[in-house]
C-alpha cells in the first residue's frame, strides 16, 4: 500500500494475537508477510532460498513476539527480524560454499525463476523509465541489496526513514549516506541499461562488451559506466532520466507468489502496530497457536524448542532483531561457570542458574563471522577444524603447515612494508576476495611504519582488487591525531580506497562487565568516526605491566569471550572477529587449544561462540 493508504494501527489486533486467539495470529501473520516477502526477495535477488527465509522470518515473528514491548515499533520490529534473517542466510550459505567458489558467490546464484527485478517488470507491468530502474538493480553491490530491499519500500511508501533506521540499528542520517551512494550506483547503472538497449547502439560500446558475458555484475558496472561517462553517444542518453524517487513514488508491493499465498490465510487485515506485551506470556503456547496453514511442523517445533531450554534453566537468547527494547545479554553478571556460559547467543539467567555440575554439554557452532589468529604448532590444522572458527589469518599471504578446514577461509595478510612485494601481492589476490592490510604499523616492533610509508605504498594493495582493510593499529583507533586517523585522512586525501576497519583491543581490566563495555565503547567509537564495516582481528583479557604480560585465570577469559562475543553479534557495522589466538601454551595464556584435541577453557568458549 501507498503511504497515503496505510492502515491505522490496530493494536487489538496483537494483543488478541499475544493472548492466543488464533484468528488474530492469523490475520497478523497474513497482512505481515507480503512486506516481509517484498525485503526478503529484493535483499536475496530471487535466490531459491526466498521462500524459506520468509517462512523461517515469520515462525521467529511468533515465537518472539512475546518480547515487543512498544506498541509503537511492530514495523521496524518485523523489518529488523528480517534483516536479521537475511543476514543468518548469508552466514549460513558463505560457510557452506565451496571455498574455491569464492565468498561472494552466494550472490550470484539467483533463481532463474525468480529473479526479482523481472518479477517486479512483469507482476507490476512496468514500462519505460521506471522499467531501467528495476533492471539497473541487477548490477547494484552484494553489500547494497539489502539496503535497496529497505529503501525500495521507503519509495513506494511501506516504510519510513526512521523505521528503516530503527530496524537497521543505524542513526537516520547514516543511512541516509548509504541510500545516497546506492542510489548514484542505481544511477550508473540506469546509464548503462540504457546504452545497452539502445538500437543500433554504440560500436564502441559493443567493443567494450566483447568479452562480457552477459550478466550484470558490480564489476562491469564500473566498467561500462566509466564508457558511457566518457562516450557522447552514451552519455547524451541519459539526459532526460526522471529522478529515482518520482518513479518508484506510489508503486505497490510486489504481489506474493502462489507458493507463499498457498500457506497462508486469506485474511485482508492491514498492516498493524502491535501493542505492549507482558512478560508473563506463555511462549511455548503462542508457538503452537501458528496459523493453520504456515509451516505448522516448524511451529510446533518452535514450542519443543522453547520448552527444552526452559528445561534447562538458561533464557532464550538475547535477540537485538527480535526485542529491541531489552537490555543486552553482555550487560547481565557473569556467570558462575564457563561451561555454562559456552551456549551460542545465550546467556544464563542472573537470578537463576544451573550448577556447574549440571550445566549441558554445549556443541560447537560454525560461524562465519567468527575467526582467529593462527600460527603454527602440533596439531595446528586440527585444533583449527575443532574451533568451528569460519576464517582465519596468519599474519601473511601463505599458511604453511595449516590446512583449511573445509567451511572455514583463509585470509591474507600484507603485514609490513617488506611484503608489498609482487610474490606476496599476487598470493593475495589468489587467496581473496579479502585482504587485510599492515599489523599495528603503529608498533616500531610490530610494521613499524610512518603514515606517508604506508599512503605510498596502498595503491599497491589496492591494485589486487580484494576488499581491503585499513591498516590494524593496536590502539588509538577513534583519535583523529592518531595513527589511524592520520592514515584515513590521507587515504580520503589522496583517493585511496579502504573497504573496512581492521582493529585490536586488549582489555586490561579482567571484570567481564567492565571489559565488555569497554570494548563496546571502543568499537563505537571508531565506527562513528569513519562510518565502515568493522573486523576486530585480535582481541583478548592481557594487561601489559612494565613490559610484561599480565593474564586473567582461564574462567575470567573464558566469560569474556562469551560475554564480548554475545555483545558483538549485537553491533551490525562488526562485521567478523578474530580471537588471539588459536595456540595455548606456557606464554600465550588467552589460547584456544593445547593440542589438535584439547580445547581449554576459553577454546570451549570459543567453541559454542557464534
Amino acid at each position: 500500500m501507498s503511504s497515503a493508504g496505510r492502515a491505522v494501527p490496530d493494536s487489538g489486533l496483537v494483543v488478541a494475537a499475544r493472548q492466543g486467539d488464533r484468528r488474530a495470529l492469523d490475520d497478523l501473520v497474513a497482512a505481515s508477510l507480503p512486506l516481509v516477502y517484498n525485503i526478503v526477495g529484493r535483499a536475496l535477488r530471487g535466490h531459491a532460498d526466498v521462500d524459506d527465509v520468509v517462512q523461517e522470518t515469520l515462525v521467529r515473528v511468533i515465537r518472539h513476539l512475546p518480547t515487543l514491548n512498544d506498541p509503537t515499533a511492530y514495523r521496524s520490529w518485523l523489518v529488523a527480524i528480517t534483516i536479521r534473517q537475511v543476514r543468518d542466510w548469508d552466514q549460513r550459505r558463505r560457510v557452506a560454499l565451496n571455498r574455491d567458489a569464492g565468498l561472494d558467490a552466494i550472490h550470484n546464484v539467483p533463481d532463474p525463476a525468480s529473479d526479482f527485478a523481472g518479477m517486479t517488470i512483469l507482476r507490476l507491468g512496468l514500462t519505460d523509465q521506471r522499467r531501467e530502474v528495476a533492471e539497473a538493480t541487477r548490477w547494484l553491490d552484494p553489500d547494497d541489496q539489502e539496503l535497496l530491499s529497505l529503501w525500495w519500500l521507503e519509495e513506494t511508501g511501506e516504510l519510513t526513514r526512521t523505521e528503516i533506521a530503527e530496524a537497521a540499528n543505524l542513526s537516520p542520517g547514516h543511512v541516509a549516506v548509504r541510500i545516497h551512494r546506492m542510489k548514484e550506483q542505481i544511477q550508473s547503472a540506469r546509464g548503462v541499461v540504457r546504452a545497452l538497449n539502445e538500437r543500433p547502439g554504440c560500436p564502441d560500446l559493443r567493443a567494450a562488451t566483447a568479452e562480457w558475458d552477459g550478466n550484470p555484475s558490480p564489476l562491469w558496472r564500473k566498467r561500462l559506466a566509466r564508457h558511457v561517462r566518457d562516450c557522447a553517444f552514451c552519455g547524451r542518453l541519459g539526459a532526460a532520466f526522471l529522478p529515482i524517487d518520482r518513479l518508484l513514488a506510489g508503486m505497490s508491493l510486489l504481489p506474493l507468489p502462489a507458493g507463499l499465498s498457498a500457506h497462508i490465510p486469506q485474511a485482508t487485515a492491514p498492516m498493524v502496530v502491535a501493542p505492549a506485551v507482558g512478560p508473563s506470556s506463555n511462549v511455548a503456547g503462542l508457538a503452537a497457536h501458528a496459523p493453520s496453514g504456515l509451516l505448522p511442523s516448524l511451529a510446533a517445533s518452535v514450542a519443543v524448542a522453547v520448552t527444552a531450554v526452559t528445561a534447562l534453566v538458561v533464557l532464550l537468547p538475547a535477540d537485538p532483531a527480535a526485542a529491541p527494547q531489552a537490555a543486552p545479554s553482555w550487560a547481565a553478571a557473569p556467570p558462575a561457570s564457563p561451561t555454562v556460559v559456552a551456549s551460542p547467543s545465550k546467556s544464563p539467567s542472573p537470578s537463576v542458574r544451573p550448577s556447574p555440575s549440571k550445566a549441558p554439554v554445549v556443541p560447537a557452532v560454525s560461524s562465519a563471522r567468527k575467526g582467529v589468529g593462527v600460527w603454527d604448532f602440533a596439531g595446528a590444522s586440527q585444533a583449527l577444524a575443532n574451533s568451528k572458527a569460519g576464517w582465519y589469518y596468519t599474519w601473511g599471504t601463505q599458511h604453511p603447515g595449516i590446512t583449511t578446514p573445509r567451511g572455514a577461509a583463509f585470509v591474507p595478510m600484507i603485514r609490513s612494508a617488506e611484503n608489498v612485494n609482487a610474490t606476496d601481492l599476487a598470493r593475495a589476490r589468489a587467496a581473496g576476495p579479502y585482504l587485510l592490510g599492515f599489523n599495528e604499523p603503529d608498533l616500531a616492533e610490530q610494521a613499524g611504519m610512518t603514515v606517508e610509508q604506508a599512503l605510498d605504498l596502498w595503491p599497491q594493495l589496492m591494485a589486487t582488487g580484494s576488499k581491503l582493510s585499513s591498516p590494524a593499529v593496536a590502539f588509538g583507533g577513534a583519535d583523529p591525531q592518531g595513527w589511524l586517523g592520520r592514515f584515513m585522512a590521507g587515504a580520503e586525501a589522496r583517493g585511496h580506497r579502504v573497504d573496512f576497519i581492521a582493529l585490536h583491543w586488549y582489555g586490561g581490566d579482567f571484570t567481564t562487565a567492565a571489559a565488555v563495555n569497554q570494548l563496546r565503547q571502543y568499537l563505537q567509537a571508531v565506527y562513528q568516526r569513519y562510518k565502515k564495516p568493522i573486523w576486530l582481528t585480535e582481541f583478548a583479557l592481557i594487561r601489559y605491566d612494565g613490559g610484561r604480560q599480565v593474564f586473567p585465570s582461564q574462567e575470567q577469559q573464558a566469560a569474556f569471550l562469551t560475554a564480548a562475543t554475545s555483545m558483538l553479534g549485537q553491533l551490525s557495522y562488526v562485521q567478523r572477529y578474530a580471537w588471539f589466538g588459536l595456540p595455548a601454551t606456557d606464554k600465550d595464556k588467552s589460547g584456544l587449544f593445547s593440542d589438535g584435541t584439547r580445547a581449554t577453557a576459553v577454546g570451549r568458549a570459543f567453541q559454542a561462540a557464534r
